[in-house]
């Protein structure tokens, strides 16, 4: 997870919302990225999604089913899609995003029964270091004014009306 923070900080340099992923296979890294949708101008530019593309490619199997994905942040529905179609066989994830999740907080994709794939979750790993970043980044950005900028913080579900970011929220919804 030490190593998708450090993506995490890079995308925040280079003002992406930083959010990092690694992907780990028998012990090694196999890919690492970073959010570059802003960088790319790719809506579909998440570290989560780079990270399994590149990791595919590495092994050249789109099957990810041996392989764990470390990130930063809850992924969105977007990115859940392709870890089910990957068959990506575990998620380590920092903090939720209580706006945009689709792992824990809005959706439960990964564990749907209804999908031909289930992804193994474990959710809240080194979970203040990740949602600081995305908190440092967010105030940051509204106190420059950028929120206006391009919608950055819908990306993890931020309201700039409340000057919160639900998606540094660690509680866990009952039931």
């Amino acid at each position: 997870m030490r190593l998708a923070i450090k993506q995490a900080s890079l995308a925040f340099i280079e003002g992406e919302v930083p959010v990092g992923a690694v992907l780990v296979m028998e012990g090694k890294v196999i890919a690492k990225a970073r959010n570059k949708r802003e960088m790319s101008n790719d809506p579909a530019g998440h570290a989560e999604i780079i990270a399994l593309r590149r990791g595919a490619k590495k092994i050249d199997n789109w099957r990810l089913s041996d392989a764990t994905l470390y990130v930063t942040k809850e992924p969105c529905i977007m990115c859940a899609g392709v870890m089910v179609n990957a068959r990506l066989g575990r998620l380590i994830y920092g903090c939720r995003d209580e706006k945009g999740g689709a792992v824990d907080s809005l959706y439960e994709l990964l564990s749907d029964k209804r999908l031909n794939h289930q992804v193994e979750v474990v959710s809240g790993i080194l979970e203040a270091e990740c949602s600081e970043i995305l908190r440092r980044f967010f105030q940051e950005r509204r106190g420059a004014g950028a929120v206006e900028r391009g919608g950055l913080e819908n990306r993890c579900g931020g309201n700039s009306t409340q000057g919160s970011n639900p998606c540094l929220s660690a509680k866990k919804s009952p039931g």
